[in-house]
């Protein structure tokens, strides 16, 4: 059965994203520490378009999670700054002229906007009316196949709150920020019962994966 899922690095005291984000720094101060262990494994290379890479544990969990997913679903501060109104000449996110995410991706925001359609497969639809609406939008998208949450900490946790995911996977790198953006604040007062279902240590990050016990 299809799933709701999502992976994300995560400091060891609990911080996703460094202090103080922006353009020019988008995970915040020391933020890109987090994903050290990623750049030069094989798995991401190839779905940056990039050659080479590590091969190994670190290389095929990567790989694993980005098999069999079909959709993405992501905030808008992850698509690309924060949630006023898009202007008469929006700005097309981070992510560039050819993004790696190669599917559809449905971006929860406030303020609509006409679909953007990108090199490589993927188009960016914004969506207005709420987390069960971008979830549906995507799984119709996915074709039977998961759907990915895409970030930020904010989508996750609602996700969380709502009951609607399935499983996620923790990559806990040997970094301490001290401050920044936590992934489990704000999950009400009845937070989600978890199974761990698997642990996978290397010297670079601990791969951690919970299923959400429903």
């Amino acid at each position: 059965m299809a799933k709701l899922k999502f992976d994300i690095s995560m400091s060891l005291d609990g911080f996703i994203a460094g202090p103080d984000p922006g353009s020019d720094q988008p995970l915040g101060v020391g933020g890109d520490r987090l994903h050290k262990w990623v750049y030069g494994l094989k798995s991401w290379r190839e779905s940056h378009g990039e050659e080479g890479g590590a091969t190994g544990a670190d290389a095929d969990i990567v790989e694993e999670s980005l098999r069999n997913v079909g959709a993405a679903v992501m905030g808008r501060q992850m698509f690309g700054g924060g949630d006023g109104p898009w202007g008469d000449d929006p700005w097309e996110g981070w992510w560039g002229d050819d993004p790696p995410f190669h599917m559809p991706v449905f971006v929860l925001t406030h303020h609509p906007r006409e679909v953007l359609t990108k090199q490589g497969g993927t188009t960016f639809t914004f969506v207005t009316d709420g987390i069960e609406a971008a979830l549906e939008q995507a799984q119709a998208a996915a074709e039977g196949k998961d759907v990915a949450i895409s970030g930020g900490a904010n989508v996750a946790q609602q996700y969380l709150k709502a009951g609607l995911l399935d499983e996620f996977q923790v990559h806990v790198s040997p970094v301490l920020l001290g401050a920044g953006t936590r992934l489990f604040d704000d999950l009400g007062s009845r937070p989600p019962e978890l199974e761990v279902t698997r642990v996978v240590e290397s010297p670079a990050v601990t791969h951690l994966t919970y299923r959400v016990v429903k």
